[in-house]
């Protein structure tokens, strides 16, 4: 149970950096989704866990257009990081973060795309879509791997301290 405690902490941690002014594009949200599945062990309570921060936090920040594709984005990154949570390492992490920010950005910037009326909506639109918001990516990129790295790193400490 106190190990239950301890990774639900993290995720508070995580979920309320949302509200710290910071850059855009800059937050926790992918690293809860690689990490859910390899703290909670259960599929189910990992998507609940995402999804419950996200809609929390969405009260306070505002709802938006393509939430859908946001919150589909974290429940197919948690349910791909659930099939891999046993082989979360230090060095695999770094890929899972590489891909899930790459998995992020195609759908959430396909859904800004579909729902908004910024591009064209033709080929050459959704390709215009993609290349602006690159700037945004390094961001998502960066901040994934800090915060998986920062929780994976005291999850690792926390184990080490229990045993």
């Amino acid at each position: 149970m106190t190990y239950l405690k301890f990774s639900l902490g993290i995720f508070l941690i995580l979920a309320a950096s949302r509200f710290i002014p910071h850059p855009p594009n800059f937050t926790p949200i992918i690293s809860m989704a690689i990490l859910s599945a390899y703290f909670m062990k259960n599929l189910k309570h990992s998507v609940l866990l995402i999804i419950s921060a996200m809609l929390i936090t969405d009260i306070f920040l505002d709802f938006y257009k393509n939430m859908i594709f946001v919150y589909l984005s974290l429940i197919i990154i948690t349910s791909f990081s659930f099939k891999l949570s046993s082989k979360i390492n230090t060095k695999n992490l770094f890929l899972y973060c590489i891909v899930s920010s790459l998995l992020f950005f195609i759908l959430t910037n396909f859904g800004v795309w579909v729902l908004g009326n910024l591009y064209e909506k033709s080929f050459q639109g959704l390709i215009e879509c993609y290349f602006m918001a690159i700037p945004f990516f390094k961001n998502t990129l960066i901040s994934t791997i800090i915060f998986s790295y920062a929780a994976f790193t005291l999850d690792y400490l926390y184990k080490k301290q229990i045993d």
